[in-house]
């Protein structure tokens, strides 16, 4: 580890189980941390565990972390501005918080990673290892913060995606929130079941356990959740309805085939879902020069994220003088053309170059 990494400087504000994991993996990659937390307690309880480095705040932080209910993040995210470095966020639901927070400075952004631990006492440096990190910029966000957001997420083992925050907020409800209120519902029905049958969560194992492990998690952050995201979630749960109505008409009718064929769909649909980042062989570079115009870089990344392209690695070489810059993505090689091609068809220059 350099001396100069062990300078660099960061902020968490709110320490619970993400913003301690989070706290974790930037002491392990060589960060100052501060951290704070409404709750006294919690903030000296990171101390103690080794998520942080002091309590307070930081007024030379080079980037902040606020891991805050979604309903107090505009608020948490104008005080870690006000300092003057770069600000990002954990919250589940994206198009709220950047109507209320638009600055240059801030980049959204939601970590895919949880677990049923509550509070930081649950905190892992590896928390977001293999995990996917979705950051949500927008037309005025500065490319220099959202590249500092992207190259320090990353170094958490995190994959990294750009979406628009309304792009973010269709998605997520459907392969995070509708799936956590439906772990939930379930979890609701076997308790009641249980009531009447003892032996019945004895029983509980393997499967059930699996599709209902999210539901450990802490209530409470699921109501700001819900409530900034209800349009998304209730379009999601009105589809998922009709499906669940939908298999239940198969199952009653005895039509097996029809069974045989939904059943067949999922197992391919789930057995289909991507890994994690590839070996270095099997990346490649994009080079998309880009001129110094808001919007820009955040219009590219969120083309590759359109295209269900992940971008593993971003660079922004600049020349003194030169009002351009050099945007450089790196990707899997087998989608580097694809990328390049979408990024030509806006009027843009692209170029491949293998990095194996």
């Amino acid at each position: 580890m350099s001396a100069a990494a062990a300078t660099r400087r960061a902020a968490v504000i709110g320490t619970g189980l993400i913003g301690g994991s989070v706290g974790m993996a930037l002491r392990q990659e060589g960060w100052h941390v501060a951290g704070s937390d409404q709750d006294p307690h919690r903030a000296r309880t990171a101390l103690e565990l080794g998520a942080i480095d002091e309590v307070g705040d930081d007024a030379s932080a080079e980037l902040t972390f606020v891991a805050v209910p979604v309903g107090s993040v505009a608020r948490a995210a104008a005080a870690g501005l006000a300092a003057g470095g770069v600000v990002t966020d954990v919250g589940s639901v994206k198009a709220g918080v950047a109507a209320q927070v638009d600055h240059p400075r801030f980049v959204g952004g939601h970590p895919m990673a949880g677990s049923e631990a509550l509070g930081v006492e649950g905190a892992r440096a590896d928390l977001f290892q293999g995990a996917v990190w979705v950051l949500t910029p927008t037309a005025t966000t500065d490319p220099r913060a959202h590249a500092l957001v992207h190259s320090v997420v990353r170094s958490f083992g995190a994959d990294v995606i750009t979406l628009d925050p309304q792009q973010h907020d269709r998605v997520v409800a459907t392969v995070s929130h509708v799936p956590h209120l439906t772990a939930a519902a379930l979890m609701g029905l076997a308790a009641r079941r249980g009531e009447s049958d003892a032996t019945l969560l004895r029983l509980a194992a393997g499967g059930f356990r699996d599709m209902t492990r999210v539901a450990a998690g802490d209530p409470s952050m699921w109501l700001d959740i819900c409530s900034d995201n209800s349009e998304a979630i209730l379009d999601v749960l009105d589809e998922l309805i009709g499906s669940l109505s939908s298999l239940r008409n198969v199952v009653a009718d005895g039509d097996a085939e029809e069974l045989e064929s939904q059943l067949q769909r999922a197992h391919v649909a789930r057995r289909a879902l991507p890994v994690s980042a590839p070996p270095p062989e099997q990346l490649a570079e994009v080079r998309v020069p880009i001129p110094d115009r808001a919007g820009e870089f955040a219009a590219i990344a969120a083309l590759a994220g359109a295209h269900d392209i992940n971008v593993y690695d971003i660079e922004i070489a600049h020349h003194a003088g030169v009002p351009t810059g050099l945007l450089i993505l790196v990707v899997s090689a087998e989608r580097a053309d694809e990328l390049a091609g979408a990024v030509s068809a806006t009027g843009r220059t692209a170029s491949v170059h293998e990095l194996g």
